[in-house]
């Protein structure tokens, strides 16, 4: 979604103060001056034939390293391209799952990130995070916070979301992840959504979400079928995070709302 926000200029890490930045939080582009405020991503991860049955293992709480975090998982991996299953009611208080939801909520802070769904560490289920503070959203400049509509929200885990898009208003702004190193593009999201589903805890909720609060629950959503940002770009806005600030070419639509 990483999961949307005034986009950091690199994904690798360059100081420890712009280590803070979070991904997400640097949607907008256009003609600017750049900033540099890179993210700090967790390492690649292994593909070797080992590398799956590893995911699966610490899935079924038989990994080798328990207390150590997942990976992100990077697109090519079949889990990010395929849908998600549901959580079975029963199972959400299991030990498991909280565990998967735990390690969530862990990697999406240490990324830092404003929003990650389970398939990005390898988890087929269909459960997200997000989560936008007033630290993460200082980093953005000013005119940029007004125009994406950002307001700091509380750490949110919804299990089995169900997403249902709110009026006819869009908004084209520039969209990173932590599953795809190095690029941003822009992507149209409607800046109203109402999501659906269950808490950590089994209980039912529902969050009316509007702007930037919005866009991330679209781009987190969107995981859980197996789709990323890539898939409903601007295909002629892709570009390096280096190439972020260079002019938009001929025909694109420019980033705001429409």
């Amino acid at each position: 979604m990483e999961t949307i926000q005034r986009f950091t200029h690199r994904l690798l890490p360059i100081t420890a103060f712009t280590r803070r930045t979070p991904l997400l939080a640097r949607p907008d582009c256009g003609t600017r001056k750049p900033v540099f405020r890179p993210v700090l991503i967790a390492p690649r991860r292994n593909h070797s034939s080992g590398g799956v049955a590893a995911r699966a293992g610490w899935f079924l709480g038989m990994g080798e390293k328990k207390n150590a975090l997942p990976d992100i998982v990077k697109a090519g991996d079949p889990v990010l391209h395929e849908p998600a299953q549901e959580v079975r009611p029963e199972e959400i208080g299991s030990q498991r799952v909280q565990k998967i939801i735990d390690d969530m909520v862990k990697v999406m802070k240490k990324a830092p990130g404003v929003g990650l769904a389970a398939p990005q560490i390898g988890i087929p289920l269909r459960i997200i995070v997000l989560e936008d503070t007033k630290e993460y959203i200082s980093y953005a400049p000013k005119q940029e916070i007004k125009a994406q509509d950002r307001q700091p929200f509380d750490l949110l885990v919804v299990i089995n979301p169900q997403l249902k898009k709110k009026g006819d208003k869009t908004a084209f702004f520039f969209e990173g992840c932590l599953s795809v190193d190095g690029f941003r593009a822009l992507v149209e999201r409607h800046l109203e959504v109402e999501v659906t589903g269950f808490d950590r805890d089994g209980q039912s909720i529902k969050v009316n979400a509007s702007g930037w609060q919005a866009r991330i629950f679209q781009h987190e959503y969107d995981h859980l079928d197996g789709t990323l940002y890539v898939d409903k770009m601007v295909p002629r806005t892709f570009r390096t995070i280096p190439n972020l600030d260079l002019p938009l070419a001929n025909g694109c639509p420019k980033p705001g709302v429409r």
